[in-house]
């Protein structure tokens, strides 16, 4: 299990912007050759790149250039070539043990010339992290409108034992932010009502544009984010901390946005922070020894939880009518049963295959038959 612990620091801008400038020409330059050579194998890079990145950039530690070269091999395994990722001049920079210590609170960071050595000031909510789990690498970042630089310090400690409990169905969605199979509705209504406000007043600054303006829209800029980080802090926090529950069951959204559903919907979509919201309860879950699981999505909304009918009319938006049987609740509350007993039954027949497996490991062409 691993936690950053996120520290503003004071460091030379003259050094450190420079240094992220170079970093991200390298990086990129790793990128290109990984793409041209159809490979990401670090040591064939290292073979054709490092003497030539020596000489181009000189100034760079040999140590921070090899993580870079670590760092962008590894991006471009990550995604099997299906992406090109890049990075911008103050993109951030990750150190390992090559080239940053931590003895204590003090830090030495590897930079253009000497080494820079701080002293953190560690947050009283970070302390235990800080002083009891194990230190395994970190990133320096700068924020792009105040130029601050963050240290986030990455830690690791042993996973917690798993506990045993119940299962929860979650079904998400725009007018609720999460649904359980036991009744509680999480409304999206003041989200959406912030989102609309500051849409607005974004349209209304930018086609005035004057510097109050866009003064006005600097200062604007991340107060969305925020209050949507903020709300899915509370309302993952509000589920991981039932006591009876051990195993969240989420709907598999990751393609939800590939397919084109009008301009309308997909903004709406767009603006819709679900992912967020599932890392936040999985990392929260992971801490008290729960689990997240995902289940696939597919006739969540149409199947009756009841006969388990499925037709794309038994639901009217919120409402959901079963032709068949007649039963009548809410959509979302629906859905989120149907997410609990798809995953209960497939990993029961899942259970059920290994066990067999395990008990007939040889099938002849006569029991087949």
């Amino acid at each position: 299990m691993k936690r950053t612990v996120s520290i503003p620091v004071d460091l030379p801008s003259d050094k450190f912007l420079p240094l992220m400038n170079q970093c991200a020409e390298i990086f990129n330059a790793h990128v290109d050759w990984a793409i041209a050579k159809s490979s990401y194998n670090k040591n064939k890079a290292h073979k054709e790149l490092y003497h030539l990145l020596r000489v181009q950039y000189p100034c760079v530690p040999s140590a921070l250039l090899q993580t870079i070269r670590d760092n962008a091999l590894e991006a471009i395994k990550a995604t099997k070539f299906k992406s090109i990722p890049k990075k911008k001049p103050t993109s951030g920079l990750r150190y390992d043990k090559r080239t940053m210590t931590l003895r204590g609170k003090q830090l030495t960071l590897s930079c253009i010339g000497k080494r820079v050595t701080l002293i953190l000031d560690v947050p009283e909510y970070f302390q235990e992290v800080f002083e009891t789990w194990e230190f395994c690498g970190a990133t320096v970042t700068c924020t792009n409108n105040t130029k601050q630089f963050w240290v986030r310090l990455v830690f690791e400690t042993e996973d917690p034992q798993q506990i045993e409990g119940q299962i929860q169905g979650i079904d998400r969605g725009l007018y609720h932010q999460a649904v359980t199979n036991d009744g509680q509705f999480f409304s999206s209504s003041k989200i959406r009502e912030v989102q609309r406000r500051y849409l607005h007043n974004r349209r209304k600054l930018q086609q005035k544009g004057t510097r109050s303006a866009k003064r006005r829209l600097k200062a604007m800029s991340g107060r969305e984010k925020r209050f949507m980080r903020d709300t899915n802090h509370c309302v993952s926090k509000k589920l991981v901390n039932q006591p009876l529950i051990a195993v969240f069951v989420l709907e598999d959204l990751s393609s939800i946005r590939t397919q084109r559903r009008g301009k309308k919907m997909n903004k709406w979509l767009g603006s819709w922070a679900f992912y967020q919201q599932e890392q936040f309860l999985a990392y929260k879950a992971e801490a008290l020894g729960k689990r997240v699981v995902h289940q696939d999505p597919r006739y969540t909304s149409q199947k009756c939880n009841i006969c388990k009918h499925i037709r794309r009319t038994n639901r009217h938006k919120s409402r959901f009518h079963c032709k068949n049987c007649g039963h009548r609740t809410h959509a979302d509350l629906n859905a989120a049963k149907n997410v609990r007993d798809d995953y209960i039954l497939s990993s029961t027949q899942l259970g059920t295959q290994e066990q067999a497996s395990v008990n007939m490991p040889y099938v002849s062409a006569d029991s087949v038959g």
